[in-house]
């Protein structure tokens, strides 16, 4: 069986009650398991609220293959950046299981931005938190092996939720797209982080070893 899949992101109490007083001004959306929710490319002034469910975002490359970048649960944001910039979407999203988001139209926003300043700032230092994380990301992608990718992934994760901070419930598929490396080399990097007493396996779930444990 495969873990249950959790978020990997994590937004602030005070940050998501900050964009749920507006939440008025955006649409309610449904989605079902495996229906997306924008394309990489398109070209949108929206940006989405996970009420609920789980989204995955993720990048296609040139030769086909996917990057999944977040999974992101229920109070976090996505689409944001290209919302703002009018840009193509550089990545695309799909629900993995039944999902709803409430849809937000920039447009829309500019009086609540003006009545409400701390919302404008909250949505500028949430856009900000993404990049420093994948600032970070793609420097473990980039000049780090795979162990010591493995393993920011893992810390990062471990931090989403606070209530099991200590367990990581990823497909060896998902670890591999998240970490620029290949099934087998997750696989394989596993066992040499058991060996090493970082990690363990508990019901099929990957539990962190911390240095005080």
């Amino acid at each position: 069986m495969k873990p249950a899949v959790k978020s990997t992101w994590r937004l602030q109490s005070d940050i998501v009650r900050c964009i749920l007083r507006h939440k008025e001004l955006g649409k309610r959306r449904t989605l079902r398991a495996s229906e997306l929710l924008y394309n990489q490319g398109d070209e949108s002034r929206h940006f989405y609220f996970v009420e609920s469910g789980l989204i995955e975002v993720s990048i296609i490359k040139i030769d086909g293959t996917e990057v999944v970048l977040e999974l992101m649960g229920a109070g976090t944001i996505c689409g944001e950046g290209a919302a703002f910039d009018k840009l193509p979407r550089f990545s695309r999203a799909a629900a993995t299981v039944p999902s709803v988001v409430i849809e937000f139209a920039t447009g829309d926003l500019m009086n609540a931005f003006r009545e409400d300043g701390e919302f404008a700032m909250t949505l500028l230092e949430v856009a900000c938190l993404k990049q420093r994380i994948l600032a970070s990301r793609l420097e473990h992608m980039t000049y780090r092996e795979p162990a010591s990718r493995l393993m920011e992934l893992f810390e990062r994760l471990a931090e989403v939720d606070p209530s099991s901070e200590m367990t990581v419930s990823l497909t060896h598929e998902q670890i591999a797209s998240m970490t620029g490396t290949s099934r087998v080399t997750v696989t394989r990097t596993l066992q040499k982080l058991r060996e090493e007493g970082k990690i363990g396996f508990d019901g099929g779930k990957l539990i962190l070893r911390r240095e005080d444990d």
